[in-house]
């Protein structure tokens, strides 16, 4: 008999979600603080067997204009090969959906894309969804690996920018206050504006960083040169996976190279807490060269990481004709946004 309950201790919650390796931040306890403190509704429900918790996932739900949902991000986390505990969540999922009157349920797990995954989901009665809900296509590195090797497997431009930041005496600091989103969202601005994209506001940063930091999650690592900020990285550091969620410099970082330095320096550090994945996070195919982050994916596969790919989000459709509605709206965004 599998029983279901609220989950209400960090404790518990974070020692189950880190006990499996493929997890990350995507279902820390502390990620949902923070969108509990931007005054969302969260969802964190447990499911247990014979007294052991045996499922969990955690949700937001989001108020879009278009429509209510529930967005499960990098979850549920289970063993994906027990049918009566998936039934069984998946259940709760859409029960939990229609107490909060969303319109669907956004799910996108940490299951490697396949025939598989692709089946299960169509068999639980869920869609693909028309955008995505993180990140889909990641690059990520083996920690396991020692320097030498990563750097070994690297290419050729991307040992010479970190030669050429080396030269250029850039030093790097870190830094653990939030306060320090302040910095970053002003860095932030000024990037989004030449790379064409929309900033985060600088109270989404601020709790964000907050809510990591204070639990000695994350770090912005800061690199610099005669004093004058280049370029920062906010890493978060969960379970058994380093995620680069954001970065940002200036045009004096991309003269510098400084950004491969900051890379370095937050491997280590993940070394050191004995984690051994590295996530450099979204990817996109070789051949979408029109995409708007295509060029940032060559950096990132300069670094000569594993691409992985997730099983995309798909949707739980609990009322049809509103959800159609939506499915028109973000159909249409992904091609003017080109992602």
């Amino acid at each position: 008999m599998i029983e279901v309950r609220t989950a209400e201790k960090k404790s518990e919650w974070d020692k189950f979600i880190k006990s499996f390796k493929e997890s990350n931040f995507l279902q820390s306890w502390d990620f949902y603080e923070f969108h509990a403190s931007r005054g969302n509704k969260v969802v964190r429900r447990l499911f247990e067997k014979d007294g052991k918790i045996v499922g969990a996932y955690a949700g937001v739900v989001e108020d879009a204009k278009r429509g209510r949902f529930l967005a499960i991000a990098g979850g549920p986390i289970l063993d994906w090969k027990d049918k009566t505990l998936i039934k069984k969540i998946f259940a709760d999922i859409k029960e939990q959906g229609e107490k909060t009157n969303c319109v669907f349920v956004r799910v996108r797990p940490q299951l490697e894309l396949s025939e598989n995954s692709l089946k299960l989901f169509k068999e639980l009665g869920l869609k693909k969804a028309p955008m995505y809900l993180s990140v889909e296509y990641a690059g990520i590195l083996n920690l396991g690996k020692s320097e030498e090797e990563i750097l070994k497997n690297a290419s050729q431009g991307f040992r010479r920018k970190l030669r050429k930041a080396e030269k250029n005496d850039i030093k790097i600091e870190t830094s653990t206050d939030y306060k320090i989103a302040k910095e970053f969202y002003e860095l932030e601005v000024a990037h989004a504006k030449r790379q064409g994209y929309v900033a985060f506001s600088k109270t989404f940063l601020e709790k964000q960083f907050k809510a990591f930091m204070e639990n000695d999650e994350a770090i912005v690592y800061i690199a610099k040169k005669d004093g004058e900020i280049l370029a920062e990285n906010f890493m978060i550091f969960y379970g058994d996976e380093a995620s680069y969620h954001y970065g940002v410099s200036t045009d004096l970082g991309t003269k510098y190279s400084a950004a491969p330095l900051l890379h370095m320096e937050a491997m280590e550090e993940a070394r050191k807490r004995g984690i051994s994945r590295y996530n450099l996070w979204g990817i996109v195919g070789l051949d979408e060269k029109k995409h708007r982050f295509y060029g940032v994916s060559e950096f990132k596969r300069s670094f000569g990481c594993e691409e992985f790919k997730y099983t995309p989000a798909h949707d739980m459709i609990l009322k049809k004709s509103k959800y159609l509605l939506n499915k028109t709206v973000e159909t249409a965004r992904k091609k003017i946004r080109h992602v």
